[in-house]
């Protein structure tokens, strides 16, 4: 059974009930975004700018500082990954739809309820954050809430624009900023949790029981001897490779060493020759490998499952977090880097023609970027929805 669709299903299933029964308190625009206002967590912007207002404001700063650091960061890497992409036929395009069963190359496929849950996460702190920036300054927040871009989840704050557009330039950067900030600041945070605290903590779970050997180099003691890759070796020598203290001892072998090894194609005697790069090293044909992990308690069994799970979550959060932080400083259109982007070349031109120019020049090239990565996936949707159609005729 195929969970993730049925979860797809039953989750937008819920959805467009939930619709029905509220229809009067959505907006609809261009019959594809669908917002439903409501009120939750203004009252906590506002108090958290009310008692934090030194932390908020500093945090600010950082956050303009670090926003246009990422656009240009952002923009010139797009740039440079899109000529690559274009003209190496081996590289993949810098950019792809971040949805679930999606397969990108060297990241774990993401499931439905980890694109769910990450996506919620994420895009309610990044507009939380403009919502406590935006009160900072005393702009008035008129609501709150979660929207649907088609099948796209979305969260947002609604803040007033006449009195943004009242305040100061710099202000204004704070609030645009305040967004993309928050997600890079709490993307490194996930980052932290997941090395320092989740990986150990799964990692403690298991030991070592033997090296799994992937290749065997040709011509070398191993091949020789009539051993076939791939291969499992579990002694050396009679030393147990149960820990990875014992498997760094025991591999670490000298030219001419008689070599005993227990491996899963039985018991071999072999002799280490020289090592090409080092004369004082010897090699008997591993080229390369990787531990045999053994559960060390078998407690932990029926919650490894969850602990995997959850440990995906992280990482998604962070990948995600980064991901949306990034995109969203791109100099493009009503982003926040398109916003705050505008706002800088209002600033340096002082002529709002001049800067409206160069916005939509960059906007433009954004746009043709984001295209040529999104062409690959396109053509293969579209691949996709005329081969089901096909199918469909043919069962006709």
């Amino acid at each position: 059974m195929n969970y993730d669709l049925l979860s797809l299903i039953l989750f937008y299933g819920f959805l467009y009930l939930f619709y029905l029964k509220h229809k009067d308190k959505f907006t609809i625009h261009g019959k594809l975004l669908f917002m439903y206002r409501t009120k939750l967590g203004l009252k906590l912007m506002g108090s958290i700018s009310r008692k934090f207002p030194r932390i908020v404001k500093t945090l600010g700063f950082l956050g303009v500082v670090v926003g246009f650091a990422g656009m240009g960061f952002i923009f010139v890497f797009l740039i440079k990954k899109t000529i690559e992409f274009l003209i190496i036929p081996s590289a993949i395009a810098p950019l792809a739809p971040v949805l679930p069963g999606i397969k990108i190359p060297g990241v774990p496929v993401l499931s439905f309820w980890h694109w769910v849950i990450s996506i919620l996460i994420v895009a309610t702190i990044h507009e939380f954050s403009h919502g406590i920036l935006a009160r900072l300054h005393k702009i008035k927040i008129k609501s709150s809430g979660f929207a649907f871009l088609g099948p796209l989840l979305m969260a947002f704050v609604e803040p007033d624009e006449r009195q943004m557009k009242r305040k100061s330039k710099y202000k204004q950067l704070t609030v645009f900023a305040a967004g993309p900030f928050s997600n890079i600041f709490t993307g490194i945070l996930f980052l932290g949790l997941l090395l320092f605290l989740i990986v150990p903590a799964y990692s403690s779970l298991y030991g070592v029981n033997g090296i799994n050997v992937a290749n065997l180099t040709e011509g070398h003691p191993l091949l020789q001897a009539g051993i076939k890759a791939p291969v499992t070796i579990s002694s050396i020598n009679g030393v147990h490779l149960d820990s990875v203290e014992n498997v760094i001892a025991a591999t670490s072998f000298y030219p001419g060493q008689a070599i005993e090894l227990m491996t899963s194609q039985g018991y071999v005697k072999v002799k280490a020759v020289e090592d090409p790069n080092n004369s004082s090293r010897g090699i008997i044909g591993i080229n390369s490998f990787e531990f045999q992990a053994k559960l060390k308690h078998e407690w932990a069994g029926p919650f490894l499952p969850a602990i995997k799970w959850v440990n995906m979550l992280v990482a998604w959060l962070f990948m995600i977090s980064i991901g949306i932080a990034l995109f969203n400083l791109l100099p493009l259109g009503a982003v926040d880097g398109g916003r705050m982007f505008l706002v800088a070349m209002l600033w340096i031109f002082r002529d709002e023609k001049k800067a409206k120019m160069a916005w939509s020049i960059f906007s433009g090239i954004c746009l043709l970027l984001i295209f040529i990565n999104l062409l690959p996936w396109l053509i293969k949707l579209l691949g996709f929805i005329v081969s089901g159609v096909s199918r469909v005729i043919g069962l006709a």
